[in-house]
């Protein structure tokens, strides 16, 4: 065999060759491993896809998902030559059409809109893939220099990020392999085995050693089960039992007063805060026993090293941002950073240098400040009119790399939204969503294993390059090439829409990273310290960990975090009195992979996991088909009747495609379009419904 290694590599140089090739490459998706791959060609086929033994964190492993994902580019019914509508509106009724066609009439258009206001045009895009390349690359110099509305991308991880920020400075922590030395590891707000599949064999190395596993969730998640003790907390009080536990360390002076003295800010205000919430009193507002708070708070301050895995799903509600704050405020108290396997990760983003102004040209906006719009309330903006405060209404709307859908919240009127018959939608897609459904053009865009791009990563602190491993399937072309090709018929000449993906893929890093190295073996690690803040030296204004930040103090809001209930809170609405959350099902990545048989077979249909008192008092039995309902919508599905459910709170797996769920709904049809505390980011998890039983045969 042939590991593909050398700068002089082609696209098409995988096909070319008769003989069995293997490729280096990157897992796109939005996840913290960002596994490196190896992609077996034979004869110009992908025939199997493998995680990269030779890379560290990824270890030759692969999650149920990416192990599949030469079925997920063959699939049957991969798009593979643009579609022009030719039927209402969401009917999802196309005819083929030629590119050049295509792109002629899309430029038409949105030449047409440029001349009355650009900003009447909006990107759609998030991490359909995490690449810089095919992600915001080529994409945002093409409306940056259109002058179209600028797009907040919020839907994941934005009050979290900001939370880090303000309080770290940067979205930073811990090295992740460093946790396979812990005694203590709180795995908080994420359901490891299922989304963190290389943190969890670190966890699981931990534990064999010794370690103490503690999961914080409101579901009983299949990492939960594995763990030494599950605390399920109600959703959104998760700041709550930070305080409290805050509060233990404080009494039982289980505190680290060197480290507080040296290398923080605010905690005079802090400490006074944490005093208010006694562990009986976080008891009550996270519906969980005192002692296992008070015997949690001692775990902490008394075992060294200790550290805290954090996840994006603790901050999807109102206060998710405070809660991020509080929580991250918890190492500096006990003195966990001094060692390499104690403190915290949330996300190591920024840690990596990329140069997104080189990337992305916001000079191309050549001083036009374009309004912005926020990506969670796409179903409030594409139904406002014109106005002094809104700006123009929203006539066109390019999608790529999302399915909004699907995944936006408060989806009923993101459904009327999209069905307007005077917006001009365009989606880059790799299947007919339910996205693409409502499109006037389909164009076929390339997955993974058939163009260039360069990886960050949320998990650990590897730069990887994707080779492409196959020629596009059909007629697909990359982003890259669809945004330039539509530059060039807007008559754009800028220097910059000539640079081809391995330019740009160059460019992201600069001399920061050696190229040469990720071209030879496919990754490249960052120079970060064992342990980053063991002397301080955070990336905040006063080189501390800010339990206090004035920048949040200028905006008029309170400097430091705080615990605020949550918009929709449980026992405050007897009409509506189940919270609900809706995590990911294990076997779908957002909406993607929803398609790929193999999984949609191991995951079966969309289920609501409900505590067994209140199917009871419902009268509600597993596989029963339910109505899941509030004052935005409703939709429908089979209850499971679970020790997955706490009382009072259920578990709306997500998120299938509404098109593959009964009655053509799903999940988000019952969320919300309110926005979290910071960040402005969704709070899918702030949501108060009811159930009720449908009658059999339903």
């Amino acid at each position: 065999m042939t590991i593909h290694s050398g700068q002089s590599l082609k696209p098409d140089a995988a096909v070319s060759a008769l003989q069995v090739l293997q490729v280096r490459g990157a897992c796109p998706h939005d996840c913290p491993d960002t596994c490196a791959l190896v992609t077996t060609v034979d004869q110009g086929v992908a025939v199997r896809v493998t995680g990269n033994p030779d890379h560290r964190h990824t270890d030759g492993a692969l999650c149920t998902k990416v192990s599949r994902y030469a079925e997920r580019s063959y699939h049957p019914d991969r798009l593979l030559t643009p579609l022009k509508r030719n039927g209402p509106k969401g009917s999802g009724r196309f005819e083929p059409v030629g590119w050049d066609e295509a792109l002629d009439d899309i430029a038409a258009r949105l030449r047409g809109i440029t001349a009355r206001d650009p900003q009447a045009i909006l990107p759609y895009s998030y991490a359909g893939t995490m690449g810089q390349v095919q992600g915001e690359a080529m994409a945002a110099r093409f409306f940056h220099r259109l002058g179209a509305s600028l797009l907040d991308r919020t839907i994941c991880a934005s009050a979290g990020g900001e939370g880090l920020v303000q309080t770290l400075g940067g979205k930073v922590g811990m090295k992740v392999e460093h946790f396979a030395a812990s005694k203590l590891i709180l795995i908080w707000g994420s359901n490891s085995i299922g989304s963190n599949l290389h943190f969890w064999r670190l966890a699981q190395q931990a534990k064999r050693d010794g370690a103490r596993l503690v999961c914080i969730d409101p579901r009983r998640t299949e990492t939960a089960d594995k763990c030494h003790e599950h605390i399920a907390l109600r959703p959104g009080t998760d700041a709550a039992l930070a305080f409290a536990l805050m509060h233990e360390l404080i009494v039982n002076n289980w505190l680290d007063h060197d480290y507080i003295e040296r290398h923080t800010l605010g905690w005079d205000g802090l400490r006074e805060r944490a005093l208010q919430w006694p562990p009986e009193r976080a008891a009550e507002v996270c519906g969980v026993p005192v002692q296992q708070i008070v015997d949690l708070a001692r775990a902490y301050g008394t075992t060294k090293p200790a550290a805290i895995r954090l996840n994006y799903g603790m901050q999807r509600v109102r206060g998710g941002g405070n809660a991020v704050r509080a929580i991250a405020s918890l190492p500096a108290l006990v003195g966990a950073w001094r060692e390499p396997a104690g403190g915290l990760l949330l996300s190591a983003s920024g840690q990596f240098p990329v140069n997104r102004a080189a990337l992305q040209r916001p000079d191309l906006l050549a001083g036009r400040i374009p309004r912005t719009l926020n990506m969670s309330t796409i179903g409030d903006d594409l139904l406002r009119e014109s106005s002094p405060a809104f700006g123009p209404k929203v006539e066109a709307l390019i999608v790529y790399n999302s399915n909004p859908v699907a995944v936006a919240p408060e989806s009923g009127k993101v459904v009327q939204g999209f069905a307007r018959e005077d917006l001009f939608t365009v989606v880059l897609e790799h299947f007919q969503t339910d996205t693409a459904d409502h499109a006037d053009y389909i164009l076929p865009a390339t997955t993974q294993l058939e163009h260039w791009d360069i990886h960050t990563s949320y998990g650990h602190t590897d730069v990887l390059l994707n080779r492409p491993a196959i020629a596009p399937v059909g007629q697909a072309r990359t982003n890259t090439d669809i945004f330039r090709a539509l530059a060039a018929r807007l008559g754009f000449d800028d220097p910059c829409f000539a640079d081809d993906d391995l330019t740009l893929c160059r460019m992201a890093f600069g001399a920061l990273v050696d190229f040469q190295q990720l071209l030879d073996q496919g990754y490249a690690t960052l120079p970060v310290p064992e342990a980053p803040f063991a002397h301080g030296n955070f990336p905040t204004a006063s080189g501390r960990c800010e339990f206090f930040s004035a920048r949040l103090a200028a905006q008029g809001l309170d400097g430091l975090p705080d615990h605020l209930p949550n918009f929709e809170l449980a026992g405050s609405s007897a009409q509506f009195p189940l919270a609900m959350i809706s995590p990911p099902a294990r076997n779908f990545l957002n909406s993607s992979f929803v398609n790929v048989t193999s999984l949609r077979d191991i995951e079966g249909e969309p289920l609501l996991e409900i505590h067994a008192d209140d199917a009871a008092s419902r009268g509600i039995a597993s596989g029963q088909m339910v109505r899941v309902f509030n004052q935005r919508g409703e939709y429908r599905c089979k209850a499971s009747v679970s020790r997955r459910a706490r009382p009072g709170v259920v578990n709306g797996l997500g998120i299938w495609w509404r098109k593959m769920g009964p009655f053509g709904t799903n999940v988000n049809e019952v969320t919300s379009q309110r926005l979290t505390d910071l960040g402005g980011g969704p709070v899918f998890y702030d949501c108060l419904v009811e159930v009720a039983a449908l009658p059999e045969g339903t």
